[in-house]
């Protein structure tokens, strides 16, 4: 089989020469930045935090298990791009319904293998997560292809919650048939408003299945509105871009402060951060990965994470009246806060997993505590 050249190119100069992959003959640009997972590359390709980025997984060969239906996080996929060292032409799992090549065709994603990752990762590592360009024609010239990489805007100011938001509010109905961790029957449901800024579908299994009947708002949907169903709890998402560029979201969140308990996952927590006031900032490559260790500063206990951000909160700029309860092991950066006066908690990695290890997952069965002594 002859498989099409492909160019990968970073804004720094670095140019690599491989295998075109996925949508052959296109070309597709974004932020480049790698994850550390080993499996679980559909549900980082459909994660709508990677908007606007293309992903290259330091694990060499991707694609073995296939893809299918369920183990998408969103409609689609969300990923601008994919670089990995080596596709797996071949699909080998009960479960699979499509092959990655296939998958990525369909989807109109682009990528590029048989590069090495492994110099790629120590780039981002060392000079940060930077813009790129994967083109499928063989005639480009790599020099311009790293112009149209600087051309690219930066990552910084940039609010992507409208990309991957719903635009009208609706009710998670999908029934919870598949999940880890027995949570046992409910006591009582909760009505929950969630914020989408770019939710996964796994968060919303996972607050039903500890029982809550999930209302999903837009980003832009206001504090009147998400308190006009009198929801017992609030849930801020995840979702793509620089928090500090979300400014509706960070006003909404300000009006809905102590209104209700309110539990934030990644964006939501960055959000929580920039509503009372606090910074956050650019991470230099960020945290992408399923084994990240973090430390509960409230019970001493290490938990090992599934994470994907670039950007952190600065627990120097919290007021008083929030505590950092969670901090990252690898970099010491803030992991989690908490506003014990406003019923408010938020965590800046994924509880929910999908990819990743549950020791986190007790989190969402704090939040269901707090609706509880409401």
């Amino acid at each position: 089989m002859n498989t099409p050249i492909a160019t990968l190119a970073l804004e720094n100069g670095t140019t690599f020469s491989g295998r075109a992959i996925g949508h052959i003959g296109a070309e597709t640009s974004g932020e480049l930045v790698f994850n550390t997972a080993m499996s679980g590359y559909q549900e980082v390709l459909t994660d709508p935090s990677y908007k606007g980025q293309i992903v290259t997984f330091t694990y060499p060969h991707i694609g073995n298990y296939g893809t299918n239906d369920d183990d998408m996080e969103s409609g689609s996929v969300q990923a601008s791009g994919l670089v990995i060292h080596e596709l797996s032409r071949l699909a080998s799992n009960h479960r699979s319904t499509k092959s990655l090549q296939d998958y990525l065709d369909d989807n109109g994603v682009a990528g590029i293998d048989g590069v090495d990752t492994r110099m790629i990762v120590r780039i981002l590592r060392s000079e940060g997560a930077m813009r790129c360009v994967i083109s499928h024609d063989p005639k480009a010239d790599p020099q311009e292809l790293v112009a149209k990489a600087r051309a690219i805007p930066s990552m910084n100011g940039l609010d992507l919650t409208g990309l991957v938001s719903t635009t009208q509010s609706y009710q998670w109905t999908e029934p919870t048939t598949w999940v880890y961790g027995d949570v046992g029957a409910p006591e009582r449901r909760y009505k929950v408003a969630a914020i989408d800024y770019g939710i996964k579908r796994n968060i919303l299994r996972r607050l039903t299945a500890y029982g809550c009947d999930v209302t999903v708002f837009p980003s832009t949907a206001t504090a009147a509105e998400i308190l006009a169903m009198q929801p017992d709890g609030i849930f801020l998402s995840n979702g793509p871009g620089d928090p500090a560029a979300v400014t509706h979201g960070i006003e909404t969140v300000r009006e809905l402060l102590g209104t209700r308990p309110l539990f934030g996952i990644c964006l939501g927590h960055q959000i929580l951060g920039l509503s009372v006031g606090a910074s956050t900032y650019k991470l230099k490559f960020g945290h992408r990965g399923a084994n990240h260790p973090v430390k509960n500063l409230l019970t001493g206990a290490i938990e090992i994470s599934s994470q994907n951000h670039g950007f952190a909160v600065d627990p120097a700029t919290l007021p008083p009246t929030a505590e950092v309860t969670h901090v990252n092991l690898n970099d010491d950066t803030c992991a989690g806060i908490r506003l014990v006066d406003k019923r408010a908690f938020s965590v800046q990695y994924h509880p929910e997993a999908s990819p990743g290890p549950h020791d986190s997952d007790y989190l969402f069965a704090e939040f269901i505590g707090l609706m509880a002594a409401s």
